[in-house]
């Protein structure tokens, strides 16, 4: 029997149930447990996040310069421009939309309570030939 039987990433704001609606909404998850101060929820690919009720919650200050980023979330997404309108239509903001070099496309955003986290997209490779 495993010692671990789940893990989270669980992010602390005032408000638990309306930031579990956002993600829920945008990851298209079921919530899979709530009480007072604490929802679960979980993607329909198997990620799992909780939302902890801190009053004196305040939000990362990231991408400022005097504060180094922690952590964030990260979404692969197929259509980045399709993701984003959804984010910001489910109350999320840009953070910083430019495109990074490399082969991926990513853009960093602020969930309605401030925690930031990335919409990534790999670009598509051809085969090898020959």
């Amino acid at each position: 029997m495993p010692v671990v039987e789940a893990g989270f990433v669980v992010l602390d704001c005032a408000e638990p149930e309306k930031l579990a609606v956002f993600y829920k909404e945008f990851m298209d998850a079921e919530e899979t447990d709530a009480s007072a101060n604490r929802v679960e929820i979980r993607g329909a690919d198997g990620t799992r996040l909780a939302f902890r009720r801190d009053v004196n919650a305040t939000p990362p200050s990231w991408p400022r310069p005097e504060n180094s980023l922690q952590a964030h979330l990260e979404f692969v997404v197929t259509d980045l421009d399709e993701a984003e309108r959804k984010v910001v239509e489910l109350g999320g903001r840009p953070l910083e939309t430019k495109d990074a070099s490399g082969p991926f496309e990513t853009r960093g955003y602020a969930d309605p309570a401030g925690h930031s986290f990335t919409l990534r997209r790999v670009t598509p490779t051809a085969p090898k030939q020959g």
